[in-house]
């Protein structure tokens, strides 16, 4: 039985979305092969849904349950033991895992061999064995489980779109949503009538408006779900509360609508490519510091006429179109009704409040006697929701009448909040206040001191700035206690453990950090530490680990955003550009050149003495961004070398180079008549990027180089050029600059009439771009193989690799020029019915970037079948 071929169709999702691979196994004794299956189901851009990931704190059963119903694929891997049976259980968790599976998932089954399974094992398996839904095969280590779930994973899924093939269109599945650390409860009135405004139609902006804390943030992700139907276009989260600059508004909106900022079109026209005739809902959430920005809305009515928008905040926008639906705080029970114990837990509050603490204490009760005081306490919090969780937190050491004895007692800080903040708002920021004050003093500090983080901050962040705190000596210990008691919230990201905390929470730390006179001290060394990361990362961003270096950043931005507008504020002009120029690469690779610019703009506004180097790296990057969108090529090209200059004066002679190189770039960008004098200037800067070991920049030049041999018809030097490109990017130049050189090379070698070697060049170009989640790099590859199908005489899959490549690039909104855009030339010339061609390319574009790697894996390899029909000529069709 092949991988796949059980259970019932699923749906084809859109490029945003990723499927979710359940992984059951022992823990300990099946840890490397844990590791193992987790990187292939990443390298094929899924997402590993395993027990260690979990948030805490959740019962076993109730967090791998609530696991496998999210989830699309059960990989199951199995050694020598049965597991861990927990008192009062009869199977243990592995064998229940399996057992909840649902029928219709598919379950890919792997048994180590040889293994001395345990007797319930075998049964396990025996019977697993019987069942028709599931697959199984035997590995013998780590990496052979590896590629096995990799290359079954990859069938899988073209399985699953083959499957789909009756469906003329597929609609949009929504884009995923963050997922909520817990369910939403008492929402569904609200849930209702918001939806009820959104399909209504007459608004094109509907505004959560609360206090913090009243769950908007919540209620829009539960509205996002349940509004889904109604937007065959995607739903899309965009997080901003660490976005404050209002020209960011519109980047950080595109950055998550996946679109790649190239520096080649104002994200206006990107943002209107994408959006174009797509009926999606945007949910902006915290957009209050945003509200002067508030007119862009009105801007993306416009560049979006078919786009909607779910807003969170505390403040009204105040734009044509908006809706503002005020979020009301949970309804309580009345302590003094007939029968209360069953009034308070069917009311809202009281269910949150029960449902918290049995996540701290799994056997806490409503009973008569706790009734009366869980009731009042939820009345005194104003059924504010995050007040009343961190009330419920403390039910692990205090009783509902301990709690509500200290609200009223000689602890009560009720009454001292703000007397010019409303009254809900000052009954949260009381109960942050008087659950920070049942805290240990020095865990106390450290909630104050985390207040300099953004969301998505890590256990070596925190312990950077430790140094001469009070909770220097036991972090984990105090941080363990903030995320008991509700305060902090922890998550885990490619290994690692994360932390976040609630926009108000974070508020009221700094507030209390500032009274202590100790805010800018934390800045500096927040900043600090991630000026240091910039130089750990800077040297694996540019070479051996290019993977890893950009998935650390991908997790840090929010805060090496922070650190640069701390940095800014503090006229550190060579801190912050500093951190800038390093990462030069990973801006470059994740399209956030825009965004870049912006800080640099800031910064030369903010400080207009600066040092050579920091005001050369500010205007590289202005230059940069300007240079595709002006055609001054004079004016560019004179401030590029002004910025060589500064850069030489400084004794930066890499950032000389790097000026001159693209400086060079922009010669050819912008049309400039002496090519050969260009040529000459990059082959030089070539030369003293490989005399320096610049390998990526290196690299990246000789790329440059070749396409400009191949735009004058010089197939015979371009192909050298990305040959000595590849080589320079083995000996260090990274995987991005490898993989972009492999394409190139690739389409040489296809133009030469050596489809095979084109074959596998464009497949390790393409299991590369899978690597870095570089999508526009699958896109070039997808395209070459869907060349290298047309010419096997496989019209079907060419036409849906080009649909899906297509698809990836609207998306995007990254265009290829027209002189390298092949692929279409030769599907044109396969000779495939019309009909088929259409029905072909419009399933393609069904698909994401990473389900097309898949299906080109599995239809396309690399090592062509046994040929069946002719072969078209091995040249570009019609050149």
């Amino acid at each position: 039985m092949t991988p796949g071929s059980a259970g019932g169709e699923s749906a084809i999702r859109t490029p945003d979305q990723r499927l979710r691979v359940f992984v059951s196994s022992t823990l300990r004794e099946l840890e490397a092969e844990r590791r193992a299956a987790r990187g292939a189901v990443e390298a094929l851009r899924l997402a590993p849904v395993m027990f260690e990931l979990g948030a805490r704190p959740h019962p076993p059963r109730d967090l791998y349950r609530s696991y496998l119903a999210q989830s699309d694929v059960f990989v199951g891997i199995y050694g020598e033991s049965y597991g861990w049976v927990a008192p009062g259980e009869e199977i243990s968790g592995l064998e229940d895992e399996y057992r909840l599976a649902p029928p219709e998932m598919p379950k890919l089954i792997y048994l180590r061999e040889p293994a001395a399974r345990d007797e319930r094992l075998q049964t396990l398996v025996r019977r697993i064995q019987d069942d028709d839904t599931a697959s199984y095969k035997s590995f013998a280590n780590p990496a052979e489980l590896a590629e096995l779930v990799e290359a079954d994973l990859a069938v899988l899924l073209a399985e699953r779109f083959d499957a789909s093939r009756t469906v003329e269109a597929p609609p949009r599945a929504e884009t995923p949503m963050p997922v909520p650390y817990s369910r939403i409860i008492g929402r569904e009135r609200e849930v209702a009538e918001v939806v009820e405004l959104l399909a209504s139609g007459e608004h094109r902006v509907v505004t959560l408006l609360g206090p913090g804390g009243i769950g908007k943030s919540r209620l829009s992700l539960e509205v996002a779900e349940a509004a889904g139907p109604l937007y065959p276009g995607g739903t899309v989260f965009v997080g901003l509360e660490n976005v404050f600059e209002p020209r960011l508004l519109l980047p950080t909106i595109a950055y998550a609508l996946g679109i790649r900022d190239g520096g080649d079109l104002p994200v206006e026209e990107r943002l209107a490519l994408a959006l174009a005739s797509r009926r999606v809902l945007l949910v902006l959430d915290n957009f209050e510091q945003l509200v002067d920005a508030a007119a862009e809305l009105v801007r993306l009515y416009t560049l979006a006429p078919d786009a909607s928008f779910l807003v969170t905040s505390r403040a009204v926008l105040r734009v044509r179109g908006e809706r503002v639906y005020d979020v009301p705080p949970l309804p309580t029970a009345d302590a003094d009704a007939p029968d209360s114990v069953s009034r308070a837990a069917a009311s809202p509050a009281v269910e949150l409040f029960v449902e918290r603490a049995r996540a701290v204490k799994p056997d806490f009760t409503l009973t008569a006697a706790n009734t009366p005081p869980v009731v009042a306490l939820c009345q005194e919090l104003d059924g504010l929701p995050l007040a009343i969780e961190l009330a419920a937190a403390r039910m692990r050491l205090l009783t509902p009448d301990a709690v509500l004895s200290r609200l009223h007692g000689s602890m009560s800080v009720l009454g001292d909040a703000a007397r010019d903040l409303p009254p809900r708002q000052r009954t949260l920021r009381s109960t942050i206040e008087w659950s920070a004050g049942l805290l240990a003093e020095d865990e106390r500090a450290m909630l104050r001191d985390l207040g300099v983080f953004s969301a998505g901050f890590t256990l070596d962040a925190i312990e950077a700035v430790a140094p001469g705190r009070l909770w220097e000596h036991r972090p984990v210990d105090a941080l363990e206690a903030l995320v008991d008691n509700s305060l902090v919230f922890q998550s885990e990201t490619d290994g690692e453990a994360v932390f976040t905390m609630l926009v108000i929470v974070r508020e009221y730390a700094v507030e209390r950090l500032r009274e202590a006179g100790d805010e800018q001290l934390l800045r500096d060394a927040h900043a600090a530490y991630f000026l240091d990361l910039s130089v750990r990362v800077a040297p694996l961003l540019g070479g051996v680990d290019q993977r890893g270096a950009t998935r650390r950043l991908d997790l840090e931005r929010g805060n090496l955003r922070t650190a640069v507008r701390h940095l800014t504020a503090s006229a550190n002009a060579d801190d912050a550009t500093g951190i800038a120029w390093r990462l030069y690469i990973y801006w470059w690779l994740r399209g956030y050149f825009y965004e870049v610019r912006v800080w640099m703009e800031e910064l030369l506004a903010a400080v207009p003495r600066m040092s050579p180097r920091a005001r050369a790296v500010a205007r590289f990057y202005f230059l940069w961004s300007e240079m595709w969108r002006t055609d001054q090529r004079d004016g560019i090209v004179a401030g590029l070398l002004e910025s060589a200059a500064l850069f030489r004066e400084s004794g930066d002679v890499f950032g000389q180079t790097m000026a001159e190189a693209t400086a060079g770039l922009a010669r050819i960008t912008m049309g400039d008549p002496d090519i050969l004098a260009t040529s000459a200037d990059l082959e030089r800067c070539a030369r003293l990027f490989h005399q320096r070991g610049d390998r990526w920049a290196e690299t990246l030049t000789l790329i440059a180089l070749g396409r400009l041999d191949w735009a004058l018809d010089d197939a015979e030097g371009a192909a050298a050029r990305f040959a000595e490109a590849a080589a320079a990017a083995r000996d260090g130049g990274g995987i991005f600059g490898l993989s972009v050189a492999t394409h190139h090379l690739a389409r040489v070698r296809l133009l030469a009439g050596e489809p095979d070697a084109a074959a596998f060049g464009f497949t390790e170009a393409m299991r590369m771009s899978m690597e870095l989640d570089h999508d526009e790099g699958i896109a070039y590859a997808i395209e070459g193989l869907s060349a290298i199908a047309s010419l096997r005489g496989d019209v079907e899959s060419a036409a849906v690799l080009a649909g899906a490549a297509e698809n990836t690039r609207e998306r995007l909104t990254m265009f290829d020029a027209p002189q390298f855009v092949f692929h279409l030339r030769y599907l044109a010339a396969s000779g495939g019915a019309d009909d088929a061609v259409a029905t072909a390319l419009a399933r393609g574009r069904s698909l994401s970037a990473p389900e097309a790697a898949a299906y080109a894996l599995a239809h396309v390899p690399a090592v062509p079948r046994a040929p069946a029909a002719p072969v078209v000529a091995a040249r570009l069709p019609n050149e």
